[in-house]
């Protein structure tokens, strides 16, 4: 099986740590980890629900596929006096010691992987449930990415790949550098669902800029049904669809769904 290719390394990482800190999943989330411990997340990057969860005093081990991104994981959780169990495994490598009441999978199905990934991914999370255990993952609506969209239409492919837009984002980090991230579609397979995108990531200090990274990110797009007869596939049973966060009947409006499955 080939390797996942992500982009959450070095400057990327850094920025995640720096400015991903928030969002309604964090407390969404924590209500299945409340209810089922101890607890996996996986994908947890950076730690943006992996380290209030512990604060909160919650059984939860970490997985993600960059040691980039679980080493500022681990740093933030030290500055609180914590010492979560963190594991660099690709999420269609699982292979933990523990066994678990609840997974969580927040923003990470489809990231850096082809279809079999994802296939085998979901195979060992049922695999590290403790019987009864519980699934639970979002994932983005394929049409909610509004400026990729078009490059499903034949028509629109011809420009790809995209040229560097000539600004970025950027932001002040709490050390007063600065880091800018720019990004650019390279490829769009409709047949495939697959897009490829490539990031470019600046650390300016005093008006200098004195690194710069590239990095290449795959990403499997999924429609509703799919992920539901993948969850089937996998041997999940019960598997619920949920407007995210909000526990809503979904719709064609709601770009984030929440999946649930128990073993």
């Amino acid at each position: 099986m080939s390797q996942a290719q992500t982009w959450h390394y070095g400057l990327v990482a850094k920025w995640w740590a720096e400015f991903n800190t928030e969002g309604p999943e964090i407390e969404y989330f924590r209500r299945f980890v409340e209810s089922g411990q101890p607890a996996l997340d996986v994908a947890c990057g950076t730690g943006r629900l992996l380290v209030p969860f512990l604060r909160a005093g919650l059984d939860v081990d970490g997985c993600d596929i960059s040691a980039d991104m679980l080493a500022a994981c681990r740093e933030r959780a030290e500055r609180d006096g914590l010492s979560p169990n963190l594991y660099a495994q690709a999420m269609h490598e699982l292979d933990l010691p523990r066994r678990y009441r609840t997974i969580v999978v927040c923003g990470g199905l489809g990231l850096g992987g082809r279809r079999e990934h994802d296939v085998e991914a979901l195979r060992r999370f049922r695999e590290h449930l403790e019987p009864g255990g519980t699934l639970v993952l979002d994932n983005e609506a394929p049409y909610s990415y509004a400026h990729l969209w078009k490059y499903w239409l034949k028509g629109e492919r011809g420009v790809l790949p995209k040229p560097w837009p000539a600004e970025g984002e950027r932001r002040r980090a709490s050390d007063g550098s600065e880091y800018e991230l720019r990004s650019r579609v390279l490829d769009l397979d409709p047949l495939a669902q697959r897009v490829t995108l490539e990031i470019k990531a600046g650390l300016w200090r005093d008006g200098d800029l004195i690194a710069e990274e590239e990095h290449v990110l795959a990403m499997s797009l999924y429609f509703k049904d799919e992920i539901v007869l993948m969850l089937e596939r996998a041997g999940f049973r019960d598997v619920e669809v949920r407007a995210a966060y909000t526990d809503a009947e979904p719709t064609g409006e709601d770009d984030f769904l929440v999946f649930i499955g128990k073993k």
